[in-house]
């Protein structure tokens, strides 16, 4: 009797013993490994890298006092402390994923910003060079730019902002040789002298056409007009094209620029490559000299000439010229029946000092 109520006290605490498990394991634990993955998926490292390094620590100091916790006897553990300190973990890790969360919406942000900053610059710079009919160079930098704030828009969009901050640091670069390329040119139409030189050009010439009572012509390069003016006032204004190299002061055959100075009409062509024409008498004296100068600095190539049949004509406005001064083909028929040979004709570069070029300047 006795040896039997033995072996049923021993099985049943056996049965108990080796039944019990223990109390389970607190699901912060496993919460917290997860929460590790997330950080380090959310770029933790770059964006909160301190707050990381402390998650990580504290990890690694819980899954210690875990590990030391599963030693004792399976009736003696105490999971609590365990899940209290779990708890502060994830709490930590909530707080550094809304950090990086705040510095990724201001980089974002700032992306942007700096994106929409040189879009507008870009177009800006295409704009005056568009005026100025001129910047192969200059084009080439801007699409270069272009191309590389489509670039930094997909990687804004991504998420990936440390890469886009590191690419728009070559932004800059690329805006300002575009600038260079076209500044020696967009400083003319900014210069005070220089416009106050044009407009007394001008004024001379309108001056001339009252005092005599004759057509002058004034021609407008960063307006791309031509106003006819008759006993001092206009008469007629008409849109223009310029040379390829238009906005320029013409120094030699070949550069495409359209000359600027006082001149007149020396003959009148009924037919010509394109279409009627009112040939001018470039080179004049200030032209010769102009050009000498030019020679002597090297500013020209050594073995071109000053060159010369620089007209105004048809065959259309758009087209770009090699110097002369294009017309619609109706205007050009109205306007060489109006004037004669000898009319004074006057080409400056502008005669405001607030103008479309210096304007568009001051917004760079």
């Amino acid at each position: 009797m006795i040896n039997s109520a033995i072996k049923t006290v021993l099985l049943l605490f056996l049965s108990v013993l080796l039944g019990c498990e223990g109390a389970p394991l607190p699901p912060e634990v496993m919460q917290a490994e997860t929460r590790e993955h997330d950080l380090w998926k959310a770029d933790a490292e770059i964006y909160a890298p301190e707050d990381y390094k402390q998650y990580k620590s504290a990890l690694r100091n819980g899954k210690d006092l875990l590990a030391k916790e599963k030693k004792r006897f399976v009736w003696f553990r105490d999971y609590e402390p365990i899940r209290t300190e779990f708890r502060h973990i994830l709490l930590h890790g909530s707080q550094a994923l809304q950090e990086i969360e705040t510095q990724k919406q201001i980089k974002s942000r700032s992306v942007a910003d700096q994106i929409a900053f040189f879009q507008k610059r870009i177009s800006t710079i295409r704009g005056l060079s568009s005026l100025i009919n001129e910047g192969k160079v200059s084009c080439r930098s801007l699409t270069k730019a272009e191309l590389l704030l489509s670039e930094l828009c997909l990687l804004n969009q991504r998420g990936q902002y440390v890469e886009a901050e590191k690419k728009l640091k070559s932004l800059p670069h690329y805006t300002a040789r575009a600038i260079e390329a076209i500044s020696p040119i967009l400083n003319r139409y900014a210069d005070a002298t220089h416009i106050r030189k044009w407009r007394d050009m001008v004024n001379d010439t309108v001056n001339l056409s009252k005092e005599r009572g004759i057509h002058s012509i004034v021609v407008s390069k960063v307006d791309k007009k031509l106003i006819l003016y008759h006993k001092g006032a206009p008469r007629k204004t008409y849109e223009i094209g310029i040379g390829t190299n238009g906005s320029e002061d013409k120094l030699y055959a070949g550069d495409r620029a359209t000359p600027e100075g006082k001149y007149y009409i020396t003959k009148k062509m009924s037919r010509s490559r394109y279409y009627k024409a009112l040939l001018i008498n470039y080179p004049n004296d200030d032209d010769r000299r102009q050009f000498t100068a030019a020679k002597k600095k090297g500013l020209i190539p050594k073995y071109a000439g000053i060159g010369g049949l620089i007209e105004i004509h048809g065959g259309g406005k758009s087209g770009m010229t090699y110097g002369c001064i294009g017309m619609e083909n109706d205007q050009m028929d109205e306007l060489f029946s109006i004037v004669d040979v000898g009319t004074p004709v006057t080409i400056v570069g502008t005669v405001e000092y607030d103008n479309n070029i210096s304007s568009a300047i001051k917004r760079l």
